[in-house]
């Protein structure tokens, strides 16, 4: 029986669980580099019982960190501290994934805890930004340089590249971050991408980078090991990327060897009419499930363990991905198995403080 405690396989992996730890940023690396904060952040939400705790998002280069103070995994000295963490989560019996990313014409940015404001190319901190075309997200803000050939070709030599640090570091999951308006989005819809080569114009060439990474990725990952890819489902704007797009592009992504699609939405728009309401974005994973059968997750205000157990339940997505909500409650697996009346392995240490059924 499918239920949000119940095991799933996917691949080669086997995840004790349905609930993921979904990527969040935590602005808090030096030159790319993780440290004991992002050990203790992901190891306790492993303690919590995730199935899958997954690592924020990761740049692939330095100029596609959203922040200076991005996670990264452009260079083989930062795998150290990664693997580090990894071994951690692995004991803990959680499975652990890391989310690569680049930014694109989101990227230079200020930390959002001082004001998230783009930061210019001459000024400390700020640096050049890249995109499918010459349009900056928000008016003001300095133009990125639209991605010539070798420019292109160095952002998949560069996902590639951290994919093989990612092999080497001993992460079960990769996830490549489609999503939220960063590059790999900004390529494949047509409110940011303005070009007239072949990665321009039609759906099949504004899809074409997104696609060139996913088989560069999965070339050198291992093809029973799972391979995410998340994606912005609409841009909620006339004209936009639609659901009907994403059920388009999640066929292709599935013949390339994309195991699930993780189903978020927006982002790609400054300003753009979104519904937030609890479970705003579960439809959308459910329709690409349905009308391709591919794997999906479901993310996006989902706090409680009743709407988690009822996504799964209903078959409307595969995972459940919890972000602020782990915030609030880096234990929100164990409480959910009280609450649903499941028994699930507490820490040794914390055995104590285990309801008792």
């Amino acid at each position: 029986m499918r239920t949000l405690l119940s095991p799933i396989t996917i691949g080669n992996t086997t995840f004790k669980n349905r609930i993921v730890i979904s990527p969040m940023c935590q602005y808090s690396a030096t030159d790319g580099f993780a440290n004991d904060w992002h050990l203790v952040h992901l190891g306790s939400r492993a303690t919590g019982g995730a199935g899958l705790v997954m690592q924020e998002a990761t740049a692939v280069s330095p100029e596609g960190r959203i922040t200076y103070a991005d996670a990264g995994l452009w260079k083989n000295e930062q795998c150290e501290k990664w693997r580090q963490i990894v071994a951690f989560l692995h004991s803990q019996g959680a499975r652990a994934g890391i989310q690569l990313a680049h930014a694109g014409r989101k990227a230079s940015c200020e930390v959002p805890w001082k004001g998230g404001q783009q930061i210019a190319p001459d000024v400390p901190n700020g640096w050049q930004t890249y995109s499918a075309s010459e349009l900056p997200f928000k008016a003001g803000q300095a133009a990125p340089a639209a991605l010539d050939k070798a420019g292109i070709q160095q952002v998949v030599d560069d996902f590639t590249a951290a994919a093989i640090r990612a092999v080497e570091t001993g992460y079960d999951v990769i996830e490549i971050h489609a999503a939220h308006g960063y590059l790999l989005h900004q390529f494949y819809s047509p409110l940011s991408n303005h070009r007239t080569d072949e990665y321009g114009g039609s759906f099949e060439n504004r899809i074409r980078l997104l696609l060139t990474v996913v088989k560069a990725v999965r070339r050198v990952w291992e093809r029973e090991k799972p391979l995410f890819v998340r994606i912005s489902a609409t841009d909620w704007t006339e004209g936009g990327w639609s659901i009907e797009d994403s059920i388009r592009l999640a066929a292709v992504l599935k013949e390339a060897g994309v195991d699930l699609i993780d189903t978020s939405s927006g982002g790609n728009v400054a300003v753009a009419g979104i519904p937030v309401t609890p479970g705003y974005q579960v439809d959308f994973a459910a329709q690409i499930r349905k009308q391709t059968g591919i794997l999906t997750g479901a993310v996006g205000l989902i706090t409680t363990p009743e709407q988690a157990a009822d996504i799964i339940q209903k078959g409307q997505a595969d995972l459940v991905l919890i972000a602020r909500q782990s915030l609030r409650d880096p234990n929100f697996p164990l409480h959910a198995a009280q609450a649903l009346g499941a028994d699930i392995h507490w820490p040794v240490q914390y055995e104590r403080a285990k309801p008792k059924r």
